[in-house]
C-alpha cells in the first residue's frame, strides 16, 4: 500500500518485516550489472544519516584513472545538479594528488575513480522504504515478490598471505628505522590475503559478513564482475550543508566474547593505551590540517578526541573532527585537499605513501579507498574501505587485505596479531 506520494516518481511504502525486507532488495538488486547497497546496520554515529540507501542501474557513469580523475569526476557532477551519486575513489588517485606511481600487481581490478546516477533509488528503515524510479510500483511489487537466496557460499579453496610472517617482521623493523631517520612519524602498513580459482557466491558472503560483523559503514557494491563485500567500521568523510566531518579510526584492541570482564579489561586498555594514543593524536592533527585548506579559519574542531567504540570483533578509537567549509569549495577540491585518508596513509603524508609503495606487496586498489554518495543537494557520505573482501568474478581471484599504524614503539608480533584480528571475520565467513 502507497501510504504518500510526495513528488512524481518517488513513492513512500510501508516496511512490516525490515530484516526480511532488506534480504528481499539484496536479492532483487542482484540483476543489475552496477549497484550499491550502503548499510547503517541501525548503528546511530553521530551525525547519523541513512541507514540503508541503495542504488541500481545505470543512468549515465563516469570512469577515471588518475591524471585528470577529479576534474572530470566535478565535470560529471556539474552537468546535472539535483541528482543522486554512487561510486568509489581508489586508493591510487594518490597519484593525481601528488608526485606518486603504483607498480604492484592488481588482480581485482576496479577502477581508480567510478561514479554513477542510478536508474533506481531506494531508501529505507525500520518502519517506511522511498523508491525513487519510473516506475516505482512495479519495483516495489518486483522488491515484495523477490525471493530470498539461499545458495551456498563458497566452494573449496585456500587462502595464501601474500607476505610470510618472518617477512611482516623484518618490513615493520625497516620501517621503524626509517621513523628513527625522522622519514616519518606514523606508516599504516598493509598485507593481502589472497585465494585464486576463488568461487563464491557474493550476495551469501554478504549476508553471512552482516550477520557475523555488521558495521555502520557497510557496502555490497558491484561494477560488472569486480564485487566489494564491505564491514568497515570507518567515516572517511561526511558533508550536512557547510559542515564536513572526519572520523578516523587509529586504536584496536580484541572482544572477548562471554566474558564481559576481560572484555572491559581489552576495551579499557585500548583507552589508557599511550602507543594508540599518540597514532590517534597524529592521525587528528593530519586531518585537521587537511581540513584546514578548505574550511574557513578558526572553525576545525576535535568534537571527541580517544573515543572508544565497541564493534562485534574489535573495539577501536574513534576520533572526531569537524569544520565549516569556505563558501563555493567544490567536491574535487575538497577531495584533493583530504585524500588518501590519514588512517590509512600515516604522516607526512607524502613520504609515507612512497614508503606503503616501497614496502607493500600488492595495489590497494579501491581497499582504503572510499565508497558512498552525494545527495542532490551536494551533501555526502564516504566510508573507508577496510575489513572489506575483494572479488574479482571473471578471474575467479578473492583477496583481503589489512593493517595496522606503526610508529617507533610498535611491536612486530603484537602488530601481526592486529591484522589477524582485523581479519577473523572474512577468513571465518570464507572457511
Amino acid at each position: 500500500m502507497i501510504v504518500n506520494n510526495t513528488i512524481q516518481n518517488d513513492l513512500i511504502y510501508p516496511v512490516d518485516n525490515f530484516p526480511v525486507v532488506k534480504e528481499k532488495v539484496l536479492s532483487w538488486i542482484q540483476q543489475f550489472d552496477t549497484f550499491s547497497f550502503l548499510d547503517n546496520h541501525q548503528y546511530h554515529i553521530e551525525p547519523h544519516t541513512q541507514e540503508c540507501l541503495v542504488a541500481a542501474g545505470t543512468k549515465r557513469k563516469i570512469v577515471a584513472s588518475p591524471g585528470e580523475a577529479l576534474a572530470a569526476l566535478q565535470k560529471f557532477i556539474d552537468e546535472k545538479k539535483q541528482c543522486w551519486l554512487f561510486g568509489h575513489l581508489g586508493y591510487d588517485l594518490k597519484n593525481e594528488l601528488e608526485q606518486l606511481s603504483s607498480d604492484h600487481d592488481d588482480h581485482i581490478g576496479f577502477p581508480d575513480l567510478f561514479f554513477f546516477e542510478p536508474k533506481v533509488l531506494i531508501r529505507f528503515n525500520e518502519t517506511k522504504m522511498v523508491i525513487e524510479a519510473e516506475e516505482p510500483e512495479r519495483v516495489f511489487d518486483e522488491i515484495m515478490n523477490a525471493e530470498i537466496r539461499t545458495h551456498r557460499i563458497t566452494g573449496s579453496f585456500k587462502i595464501n598471505s601474500r607476505i610470510a610472517k618472518e617477512k611482516y617482521i623484518s618490513i615493520i623493523d625497516q620501517l621503524k628505522q626509517h621513523i628513527l631517520r625522522g622519514d616519518c612519524y606514523e606508516i599504516n602498513f598493509c598485507q593481502e590475503f589472497f585465494a585464486n580459482d576463488a568461487d563464491i557466491e557474493p550476495l551469501q558472503v554478504y549476508l553471512q559478513l552482516s550477520r557475523l560483523s555488521p558495521n555502520p559503514f557497510s557496502a555490497f557494491y558491484r561494477t560488472g564482475d569486480k564485487w566489494l563485500i564491505c564491514a568497515s567500521p570507518e567515516r572517511y568523510l561526511q558533508k550536512n550543508g557547510s559542515k564536513i566531518v572526519s572520523q578516523p579510526i587509529k586504536g584496536t584492541s580484541k572482544r572477548v566474547p562471554g566474558n564481559a570482564i576481560a572484555d572491559d579489561h581489552s576495551k579499557e586498555e585500548l583507552f589508557l593505551s599511550s602507543k594508540d594514543r599518540s597514532e590517534n593524536v597524529m592521525v587528528v592533527d593530519l586531518v585537521r590540517n587537511d581540513l584546514s585548506k578548505i574550511c574557513k579559519e578558526g572553525t576545525i574542531s576535535v568534537d571527541e578526541l580517544y573515543g572508544v567504540y565497541s564493534f562485534p570483533q574489535v573495539h577501536q578509537m574513534i576520533s572526531t573532527i569537524s569544520g565549516e567549509l569556505r563558501k563555493d569549495v567544490s567536491f574535487s577540491e575538497i577531495i584533493s585537499a583530504t585524500f588518501p585518508m590519514g588512517s590509512m596513509t600515516g604522516a607526512p603524508k607524502k613520504k609515507v605513501m612512497e614508503l606503503i609503495e616501497q614496502y607493500e606487496q600488492t595495489k590497494r586498489g579501491i581497499f582504503s579507498g572510499a565508497i558512498g554518495y552525494i545527495s542532490p543537494s551536494g551533501n555526502f557520505d564516504f566510508n573507508v574501505v577496510i575489513r572489506s573482501i575483494l572479488y574479482n568474478s571473471s578471474a575467479k581471484y578473492l583477496s583481503y587485505q589489512a593493517g595496522s599504524g606503526i610508529t617507533f614503539y610498535s611491536d612486530a608480533e603484537r602488530e601481526w596479531e592486529e591484522c589477524l584480528i582485523k581479519i577473523q571475520a572474512m577468513k571465518q565467513v570464507l572457511e
